[in-house]
């Protein structure tokens, strides 16, 4: 018997559209990897993963540490414990800086 994700993933359209495609196919399989079997069981502490909240503008988020091919990624989200179901939101997936900045424009906490 399949063992089930605590936490559903939900991936905002523009990650899909906007992120993601300007990776190489390996980082794209990282990210969904990381996505469903680091975030979807243990978004918290991710299972070991670099990995921490976030403050200032975008407090209640938190950040995974990614690096590949020595550059700093972050793949930034939030963790809805309610309403059921549990869930984690991808919110951006980009370069350090890139990724901060996509989401404050994403989540309105740019001013």
């Amino acid at each position: 018997m399949a063992t089930q994700s605590r936490y559903q993933i939900q991936i905002l359209n523009l990650v899909k559209t906007e992120d993601l495609p300007n990776f190489s196919i390996e980082l794209q399989q990282d990210f969904r990897d990381i996505c469903e079997s680091i975030l979807a069981h243990d978004p918290y502490s991710c299972c070991g993963f670099p990995n921490h909240p976030l403050k200032g503008k975008l407090k209640d988020y938190r950040s995974l540490e990614m690096d590949y091919l020595a550059i700093a990624y972050r793949l930034v989200y939030r963790i809805y414990e309610k309403p059921s179901p549990k869930r984690v939101v991808i919110i951006s997936f980009d370069e350090h800086d890139s990724a901060y900045d996509k989401a404050k424009i994403r989540t309105g906490r740019k001013k």
